[in-house]
């Protein structure tokens, strides 16, 4: 939001604007945007690649590309259909000299903008919600040592690497920073996540978008064990959000899941997913097309 400063001179408001050039808008030097393949196999594979001279991702959808460029989670945005089914592969290159992680977001952002001609606005819509707490007894599971200095600054100059598989005996990958998840064979493990990742994990498997209420600060190493039901009901759940078409006798088993061992194992470990309704920011796609324009 750009904060307005009148001032009711008008030799104050003009002569210190007069032969001022605007500010460069920030651009990928070059990028290809391409129709990725469906995701009617029996595996998944997306992934994330972002360094000093290069953006490339493969296999996202509009609505992922639209969360990545403005920093807003999943649920927060809000369109037609279609942006979380077509997916598309990115390459782009990163103008010489690098760019900060903002200008990064705002080259995505003026990408979508002028390939897709996208056009949206910021609204708030009420969301029933899990929110993820501490339950009343305490945490029960130890922070993960920090980085030392040295570690931590190697780390910041290091590329991005994400990457994600799933398949029908599960799903897993690399978050970036020596965190990782892996989901299969009945239990859900984590390694080096923080709470706000955890909360944007679980909305993956969950019936309704989980908000990170804990109030923690570090990264923990923790595993979920579930029942067999819960954790099919949970990887039918990530495959409907990874936009993959499923039989409806699939879809069927979603009836009547409880996720009871998912609770009890969040339990376990002090934490609690209590049912709500939040106000939350969104943002609402005016327009968008699905062709974007010529490379």
């Amino acid at each position: 939001m750009k904060t307005i400063l009148w001032v009711t001179s008008a030799i104050l408001v003009f002569v210190p604007l007069f032969g001022q050039t605007p500010p460069e808008r920030p651009e990928f030097e070059v990028a290809s945007i391409k129709p990725a393949p469906p995701l009617t196999g029996p595996t998944v594979n997306l992934g994330v690649h972002i360094d000093g001279a290069q953006y490339r991702v493969n296999s996202f959808a509009l609505k992922d590309y639209i969360r990545i460029a403005y920093e807003v989670k999943d649920y927060q945005v809000v369109g037609p259909d279609w942006i979380g089914a077509e997916r598309y592969d990115i390459s782009a290159k990163i103008p010489a000299g690098g760019a900060s992680r903002d200008k990064v977001h705002e080259m995505l952002q003026n990408l979508l903008a002028d390939r897709f001609g996208l056009k949206l606005h910021r609204d708030h819509k009420e969301f029933p919600v899990y929110a993820l707490v501490v339950a009343k007894g305490g945490l029960r599971m130890k922070e993960t040592p920090p980085d030392s200095e040295a570690d931590h600054a190697e780390a910041l100059k290091a590329p991005v690497e994400v990457n994600v598989d799933g398949g029908p005996r599960g799903v897993g990958g690399s978050l970036g920073n020596g965190a990782s998840f892996s989901f299969g064979d009945n239990k859900f493990e984590a390694t080096k996540i923080d709470m706000s990742r955890m909360a944007d994990m679980l909305s993956r498997f969950l019936d309704r978008p989980v908000v990170d209420m804990t109030e923690l600060k570090g990264t923990y190493d923790l595993k979920l064990e579930l029942t067999a039901e819960d954790y099919r009901a949970m990887l039918i759940r990530s495959a409907i959000a990874a936009g993959v078409t499923l039989p409806p006798e699939a879809l069927r088993l979603l009836d009547g899941a409880t996720d009871d061992s998912l609770h009890s194992a969040l339990g376990a470990l002090g934490l609690k997913l209590e049912p709500r309704k939040a106000p939350l920011e969104v943002l609402v796609v005016d327009h968008a097309e699905k062709t974007p324009t010529a490379n």
